[in-house]
Parts: structure tokens; C-alpha cells; sequence
């Protein structure tokens, strides 16, 4: 374990088998009148039926999109048809699922609702999105905001990380009766950094949860903590090897991230919004 904090990502190969299990949810008989909106447009033949399931020509689209990264049109024969079989073998798999009665166990069906949930925001997400690509000053703003907030210093430090205060006490005392910090750190601590004597090498106090980073931005050169830092990951006796400053990077090098973080930003505020209509009850 390191002090270094972690966020996760939902994986769109996730989403997309779930998307086919729901597809393989449906009923397999064509939909009525009552249920399809009427259309002068017939409806294009399936790719594909399996057990009477039809693959759509937008099913395969899709899959064909999310799987190769391209058209079905610029695709070789050859990888349409495999393209297709994959996705008939996913459908046969998924009817059989529905035959067993997979989709009604407990922690599937759950699976089954977030995919669904996500899916549907990520749609309304892109659509109240569409047309509000972030301006030039937009831009500026944003990257303004991030010099201002942004550490303007980086460090190279080391650590020991133990379980308890009393070993880490311990461990601070023969350290200051003369033990050597990297020695020390190979015997005892727990962390990953602990074969190369504790070292963590260069980070930004951002990469670090707060009490650790506060602790290193304390500390003078060769200083080491007179005390345990106390994290999630447990006590951490910390050395300063060195500091330099950081140049911040270019405009034109970051207009990618901060047109994604311009996004973020309205996105929020139109959750926000929507907040303030929608009828809430937490479970106490």
C-alpha cells in the first residue's frame, strides 16, 4: 500500500455485455403496433436472428463501433464476419442466460439496473452536453484557475510505513540514535517502496492524502518527521530527500484535460439543478 490515493473507471466492455443481456431480456416475438411508434420507413432486416432474437442492423453497429473503434463499413469481409459471430455467440449466451433464469438472480439483476442507470446518464450526460463545447476564454479561465491551485513545488521523499504508533516510535528513536532511515525501512516497513529503502521517488503533494502531504511540505531538506504521521495505510515516518519547483505546462499542451475538466464543470451544474426540483429521501 502506498499513501498515494486510487479512483476507479466502469469499463465499457462491462457495459456493453450488459446491453446485450438486456437486448436478450426482451421478448423475442415482434413488438405490436401499440408498442412502435408508426414509422414511413420499414424497418431494416436483422443481421441476424438467433432462436428467433434479432440482432439489428443498430445492434451490430454499435458492437461493431465499440469492439474495432470503426464502421462496419471499414471493415474487411472478413472481420464483419467475425465481428458478427462474436455477437451472435454473446446473444446465444444470453438467451441461455434468460432460459436459466440468470437474470433474475439477485446480484445479476442489480448489475443488469446500474448498467441500465449509467447507460441512461451517460446518454442524458452527452446530450444536455451537445453544443456547449467550452470557448477560448472558457479555456483560459480554467487554466488560470489551475496555475493558481496547482503546487508550484514537487518532492522526493522517503517513508516507513508501519501498523502501530509504538513501532513507529521505535523506529524514530534508532533512526535518530544514528540507524540509517534506508537500512531501517528494508526491515520493517510494510509498504511497497520498502526495497528501495523507503524511497517514493518525485510526486506533487496532490498525489498524496492530506495528512502525509502536509507533513512532507513541513519538512527541510534532509529533515525527517520528529513524530508518526497517522493515515489510512497506517503510521509513516517520513524523510525529505529534496524539493524543485515545478514549470507548469503550456497552454496549448493541456487544452485537452481542461476542456474535459470545462465540461465536468457544467455537467455538475446541471446536476445541481436538477436537484433543486427533484424530490430526494435518503434511508437514515
Amino acid at each position: 500500500m502506498t499513501p498515494i490515493s486510487a479512483s476507479s473507471k466502469i469499463c465499457a466492455g462491462t457495459l456493453l455485455a450488459a446491453a446485450a443481456l438486456l437486448s436478450a431480456c426482451k421478448p423475442s416475438t415482434a413488438p405490436t403496433a401499440a408498442t412502435t411508434p408508426a414509422t414511413d420507413k420499414p424497418a431494416a432486416a436483422p443481421v441476424a436472428t438467433v432462436d428467433g432474437a434479432p440482432i439489428t442492423q443498430e445492434i451490430y453497429d454499435f458492437y461493431t463501433k465499440s469492439v474495432a473503434g470503426k464502421a462496419a463499413g471499414e471493415l474487411t469481409a472478413e472481420q464483419k464476419a467475425q465481428v458478427l459471430d462474436e455477437l451472435i455467440n454473446t446473444q446465444l449466451i444470453a438467451n441461455q442466460a434468460v432460459k436459466d433464469g440468470v437474470d433474475k438472480d439477485p446480484e445479476t439483476a442489480s448489475r443488469l439496473a446500474v448498467a441500465r442507470l449509467r447507460l441512461l446518464a451517460d446518454g442524458e450526460s452527452q446530450k444536455y452536453l451537445r453544443g456547449k463545447e467550452p470557448t477560448e476564454q472558457e479555456l483560459r479561465v480554467e487554466y488560470e484557475a489551475a496555475l493558481t491551485s496547482m503546487d508550484k513545488t514537487e518532492y522526493h521523499a522517503r517513508h516507513i510505513l508501519v501498523a502501530t504508533k509504538e513501532l513507529a516510535d521505535q523506529l524514530t528513536k534508532q533512526i535518530k540514535g544514528g540507524a540509517k532511515f534506508e537500512a531501517v525501512a528494508k526491515a520493517n516497513s510494510m509498504d511497497g517502496s520498502k526495497e528501495r529503502g523507503g524511497d517514493l521517488g518525485w510526486f506533487s503533494p496532490a498525489r498524496m492524502v492530506k495528512p502525509f502531504a502536509d507533513a512532507v511540505k513541513g519538512l527541510k531538506k534532509g529533515e525527517m518527521t520528529d513524530a508518526p504521521v497517522q493515515t489510512t495505510f497506517g503510521w509513516h515516518i517520513i524523510k525529505l530527500d529534496e524539493t524543485r519547483e515545478v514549470t507548469p505546462p503550456p497552454f496549448e499542451q493541456v487544452k485537452e484535460q481542461l476542456a474535459q475538466r470545462v465540461l465536468q464543470k457544467k455537467l455538475q451544474a446541471y446536476v445541481d439543478e436538477l436537484k433543486k426540483t427533484a424530490k430526494i429521501e435518503k434511508k437514515s
